[in-house]
């Protein structure tokens, strides 16, 4: 939701594209979508990104009408592991803007669907948010294959 950095957006695409996913973006964004440094990051295969954009997470819900069940948000300061999701097809993998993370009116709304990976060391704050979706991605996959 939000994204701010195009290199995290152009890296998450083109991981989309290498599991046949599509890439969901919901408004504002922090860069023009156009920009050249998400096709930098997305290379030669941006082209072949699968693109649904949406104005608000509201119009997300309503457009594509998925059950809370098939929701899985990701957050750091939350119990539940990534490893325990129980990610099933169709489901959605949805992650917070880089800096600011999911807004707190869907943090509280959905709290039992939210998923965190881990992370051991006092040292780190988070991790780079195209590194945690393609991590997500492939355990999502990996467990409804």
């Amino acid at each position: 939701m939000t994204p701010e950095i195009p290199g995290n957006t152009g890296s998450i695409g083109r991981t989309c594209v290498a599991l046949g996913l599509d890439l969901i973006l919901i408004k504002p964004y922090g860069f023009e979508l156009t920009e050249k440094a998400v096709r930098r990051a997305g290379l030669d295969y941006w082209k072949h990104v699968k693109i649904k954009e949406y104005d608000s997470f509201d119009e997300f819900l309503k457009r594509e009408n998925p059950s809370d069940d098939k929701l899985f948000f990701f957050e750091n300061n939350v119990k539940k592991s990534f490893y325990n999701a129980p990610y099933q097809e169709g489901c959605y993998l949805i992650f917070g803007a880089e800096t600011k993370g999911l807004p707190e009116n869907i943090y509280q709304k959905y709290q039992n669907n939210m998923y965190h990976l881990p992370m051991f060391s006092e040292h780190i704050r988070s991790l780079n948010l195209s590194n945690t979706v393609t991590t997500v991605a492939y355990e999502a996959l990996r467990c409804i294959n």
